[in-house]
């Protein structure tokens, strides 16, 4: 079997292996499979070099199974709503509900976010890395707000260097625990996975340039001394604004994993529910190059949460 695409602008510039990766789905062990076994050409001619850079409107040729037949797919699952805020035919915006994960891992192999949008957009099933279809970025399963899902190919990788490119708007509402003393300011710190837990990330040298800009909203000193931010997205890295705002003593109300002693007081959460809240999301359209912009209201759990806050601090 064989296939052909067209190199889209947004895969202008990408290594070879990483392009072929997102047009077929497969993983990049496989994509590099075939092009060790000499199954991947550009313009009709075999490339051997993984790092080979693609140009926009050059022909990809690869010979093998890259349908479903390589394909984990992921079944659809009906019983899982999502809240779409927006959808065509190339991209789908969510608002997802704190406690849904967002695709399938260990532990959670079925249940998950990407299952209910298979059921809804069946198309999403060949996008992307097939445990992972037309994810670009994710949220943490306590983490409520938008998020972007890719519906094609183009889509995908046109969204996938936004992001790696710095052009998607993302900010959250975060509450934290002790007073911010300014009323902005920038945390540049790189993180990386602790040595002894891989699934813990800190503040390290030699880590992953990480960048968080913050705005203090509102200062509250009842029940205890809280400050409600609004963080904006430089970079994307796992767990981000947790472990950014805890390195400079104000960690997020609710989280136990990077709030150390401070997770002993004030509980206005259930566990696993950190007080974050992805309510901004603007990108580029993959197509039209529109700029789109969505926004998301606090829900219900955090709004009370903030009420009582507001209400003690006034008495």
């Amino acid at each position: 079997m064989t296939e052909d695409w067209m190199v889209p602008s947004a895969l202008d510039g990408e290594r070879l292996d990483r392009a072929v990766a997102l047009l077929t789905g497969l993983s990049r062990r496989d994509v590099n499979e075939l092009i060790d076994a000499g199954r991947v050409a550009v313009a009709k001619r075999v490339i051997a070099l993984h790092s080979r850079r693609v140009r926009t409107g050059e022909r990809l040729t690869v010979e093998g199974e890259v349908g479903p037949a390589r394909r984990a797919v992921v079944e659809a699952d009906a019983a899982v709503d999502i809240p779409v805020v927006w959808s065509d035919d190339q991209v789908v915006v969510v608002d997802k509900p704190a406690g849904l994960v967002v695709h399938p891992g260990a532990g959670n192999r079925s249940g998950t976010l990407v299952h209910g949008l298979v059921a809804r957009f069946p198309d999403l099933a060949a996008v992307g890395e097939p445990d992972r279809p037309g994810i670009v970025h994710r949220l943490d399963k306590g983490t409520s707000g938008l998020l972007m899902v890719a519906r094609t190919a183009t889509a995908h990788a046109a969204l996938t260097r936004q992001l790696a490119h710095r052009q998607v708007g993302r900010e959250y509402v975060v509450l934290v625990t002790g007073t911010v003393a300014a009323d902005a300011g920038l945390i540049d710190a790189p993180l990386g996975r602790a040595d002894r837990d891989p699934t813990r990330i800190r503040v390290q040298a030699g880590g992953r340039q990480a960048r968080t800009g913050y705005q203090v909203e509102a200062r509250y000193d009842q029940p205890e001394s809280l400050t409600r931010v609004r963080c904006r997205l430089e970079t994307g890295r796992t767990h981000q604004i947790r472990v950014h705002l805890a390195s400079i003593g104000h960690p997020v109300v609710g989280d136990d994993r990077y709030a150390g002693r401070a997770a002993a007081g004030w509980r206005p959460l259930p566990p696993g529910r950190p007080f974050l809240h992805a309510a901004v999301l603007a990108f580029d359209h993959p197509v039209t190059g529109e700029r789109m912009s969505f926004s998301s209201r606090l829900p219900e759990d955090l709004r009370q949460v903030l009420a009582e806050v507001a209400d003690t601090s006034a008495r």
